[in-house]
């Protein structure tokens, strides 16, 4: 039981720091903002989620502690780390940050065109 319990926590906490790992790589090599900011949300949520969940059994089996704030605090993060990464990305689109010139569509162009005229005629 002992040695399950040690490979329950440790597992996750060791794809945790790989996913944190890659999350590093991917923000210091991608070229833009838009690539980074999805390396930065999908990754490191993983990998702080994953981190998270070792914690969680290391409580919950070693300690007998079942924590309902680690469980809170993954939901939490679960949540509102994509959404964040998303409105971060938005925000560069709108401000006018380029993407890279490797960018193949900007499926974003049209909707904020026709948004933008159609304040126009409201105005």
């Amino acid at each position: 039981m002992n040695v399950l319990t040690n490979i329950l926590i440790i597992v996750p906490i060791v794809v945790g720091v790989l996913f944190t790992i890659v999350t590093m790589i991917g923000i210091l090599r991608l070229p833009d903002v838009y690539t980074r900011a999805h390396a930065a949300s999908k990754s490191a949520t993983l990998g702080v989620l994953s981190i998270l969940l070792g914690v969680f059994f290391h409580f919950w089996l070693k300690e007998g502690h079942f924590s309902i704030q680690l469980l809170l605090g993954i939901l939490f993060l679960f949540i509102t780390s994509p959404i964040g990464g998303h409105l971060m990305g938005r925000a560069a689109y709108m401000s006018g940050v380029k993407p890279t010139d490797r960018t193949v569509g900007d499926d974003l162009k049209e909707v904020v065109a026709e948004a933008t005229k159609n304040k126009q005629l409201k105005d």
